[in-house]
C-alpha cells in the first residue's frame, strides 16, 4: 500500500512538474499579458517548479534511503509552498491598487508566514511535531496539526480579503483566486486528518494552474476588446475622412436643384438628412446590427446619389435572405466605393446589384457593378474604404471580404458572415 501510494506521488509530482514549467514558459512568452501580472505568474510558477522538484527529489531520497537529506528537502519543501499564499495576498492587493505598507490583511498575514517559519525551523529539533525515521519514512508528531495552522490562516484570511473585495475585482479575477485559495484550504483541511498522499501539493499546483487559466483568458479578452476598440476608432477616423468630399457633392448638387427642380431638392435634402442620421447612429455603434439596418442605410446613401446621377445611376436588389447580421458600416461603404470607382462620365449608366444568399455557414452579401475597372491596391481611398471594412468584419464576427474582376468589365465584392453570426 505504501509503495502504491509512494508511486503515485511521484507520478503526481513530475506531472506538477511539468504542467508548473509549461505554465511558466507561457507566462513568459505571452507578450499581450500585463507587466505586473506576468511577473506575479513566473515568480508564482519559479516557486512552484522548485517545490515540486524538491517532491521528486524527495521521492529518490525515500527509496535509495537517503534519511538524511530527506529531512533537508521536506524542510525546503514546506518553506517554498508557504510563499504561496503571501505572494497572492500581494498580487490582490495590487490589483485592488491597495498600498502594502497601509494594509492589515498584508500586515497580519506577514506575523502568519514569520511564525510559520519559526515552527518550521523548530522542527529541525525536535520530533513533536514531525520527523523522518532512519528508515524514510515520515511521522508526524502530536502538535502537527500546529504546523498547518499558521499557512490555514493565510489562506482563510485570504479568502475573507477576497470576499471583502469582491467589488473592486471583475468577475474572472475574483474567481481566479477563489479557486487558488479554496482547492488548496479544502486540500490542507483534508491533509489533517490523512496521511500518504500529498493532497496539499496537488491542491496547490491544480489552484495554481486554474488561476492562471482564468487570468490567461481575461487578459486574452482585454487585449482582444483592446484591438477591437482601436480598430473601431481607426475606422470612424477612415469614415470621418471619406465624408467631406462626398457632403460637399451632394450640397452643391442640391444647391442647384433649388432653382432647376425645387421638389427634387427637397426630396434631396429628406435623403441627405436620413442618410446621415443612418451614418452617424451606425458609427457609434460596437455591436452587430441587422442585415435591414444596414441595408436601410445604403438606401437612404443611394438615394442622395440618385439625386446628383439621375438615370446615370441604376441599383437592382436581390435580397431573398435578410434574416442576418452583419457590423455596421459594411454594406453602406462598399456600395460607396462601387459608386465613387464605377462611375464613367464617358460610358453608359452604371447598374450596381446588390445579392444576398444564405450559405452552409453562414451567409453571403454581392455588390457588383459594370463601370471602370478597378485594381485593388491603385487607390489610396479604395483601401480606406474596403480594408476598414474587411478589418471590421474580422475583428467582429470572424467575416471575409473578397474583391474579384467582374466578366465584362466592372469589379465583384464579396462579404461572407459566418454562421456565428447569425
Amino acid at each position: 500500500m505504501i509503495y502504491w501510494m509512494n508511486l503515485v506521488n511521484f507520478a503526481m509530482s513530475v506531472a506538477g512538474l511539468v504542467l508548473t514549467s509549461l505554465g511558466l514558459l507561457l507566462a513568459v512568452t505571452y507578450q499581450p499579458m500585463e507587466r505586473w501580472t506576468r511577473n506575479y505568474f513566473i515568480t508564482n510558477f519559479i516557486i512552484l517548479i522548485i517545490y515540486t522538484f524538491l517532491l521528486v527529489v524527495d521521492y529518490f531520497c525515500f527509496i535509495n534511503d537517503y534519511s538524511y537529506m530527506q529531512e533537508l528537502f521536506v524542510f525546503a519543501e514546506s518553506l517554498f509552498s508557504s510563499l504561496l499564499m503571501p505572494l497572492l495576498t500581494v498580487y490582490m492587493l495590487r490589483l485592488c491598487r491597495e498600498k502594502l505598507s497601509a494594509s492589515p490583511l498584508f500586515f497580519v498575514n506577514g506575523i502568519l508566514w514569520t511564525l510559520y517559519f519559526a515552527l518550521l525551523v523548530y522542527t529541525q529539533f525536535t520530533t513533536v511535531i514531525y520527523s523522518i525515521e532512519p528508515d524514510g519514512d515520515y511521522r508526524r508528531g502530536p502538535l502537527y496539526p500546529l504546523l498547518l495552522v499558521p499557512p490555514a490562516a493565510i489562506m482563510i484570511l485570504n479568502l475573507a480579503g477576497l470576499w471583502h473585495r469582491k467589488q473592486k475585482l471583475n468577475k474572472r479575477q475574483y474567481h481566479a483566486m477563489l479557486s487558488y485559495i479554496a482547492i488548496p484550504l479544502v486540500s490542507m483541511l483534508i491533509q489533517m486528518f490523512t496521511y500518504g498522499l500529498l493532497l496539499v501539493a496537488y491542491g496547490t499546483i491544480a489552484g495554481a494552474l486554474i488561476m492562471f487559466m482564468f487570468i490567461l483568458s481575461e487578459q486574452t479578452d482585454m487585449v482582444v476588446s483592446q484591438v477591437r476598440e482601436n480598430a473601431r476608432k481607426e475606422f470612424n477616423l477612415k469614415v470621418l475622412q471619406m465624408r467631406p468630399h462626398f457632403i460637399y457633392n451632394t450640397m452643391t448638387s442640391i444647391y442647384y436643384l433649388v432653382d432647376t427642380d425645387p421638389q427634387k431638392a427637397k426630396k434631396a435634402i429628406r435623403d441627405f438628412s436620413r442618410y446621415l442620421h443612418q451614418n452617424f447612429n451606425a458609427v457609434v455603434k460596437t455591436e452587430l446590427i441587422p442585415f435591414t439596418e444596414e441595408l436601410t442605410h445604403t438606401k437612404a446613401y443611394l438615394a442622395v446619389e440618385h439625386a446628383r446621377f439621375g438615370n446615370r445611376l441604376e441599383v437592382t436588389y436581390d435580397i431573398p435572405h435578410t434574416s442576418f447580421h452583419l457590423p455596421p458600416l459594411t454594406l453602406e461603404p462598399i456600395v460607396e466605393n462601387a459608386v465613387k470607382h464605377g462611375m464613367d462620365p464617358d460610358s453608359g449608366p452604371l447598374h450596381i446589384l446588390i445579392r444576398t444568399r444564405t450559405l452552409e455557414n453562414g451567409s453571403e452579401v454581392t455588390v457588383e457593378n459594370n463601370g471602370t475597372d478597378f485594381i485593388q491596391g491603385e487607390s489610396d481611398n479604395f483601401n480606406v474604404g474596403l480594408n476598414s471594412v474587411s478589418e471590421r468584419l474580422s475583428l467582429m464576427c470572424g467575416g471575409t471580404l473578397n474583391i474579384m474582376p467582374r466578366s465584362g468589365g466592372g469589379t465583384v465584392v464579396t462579404l461572407t458572415i459566418p454562421g456565428s453570426a447569425l
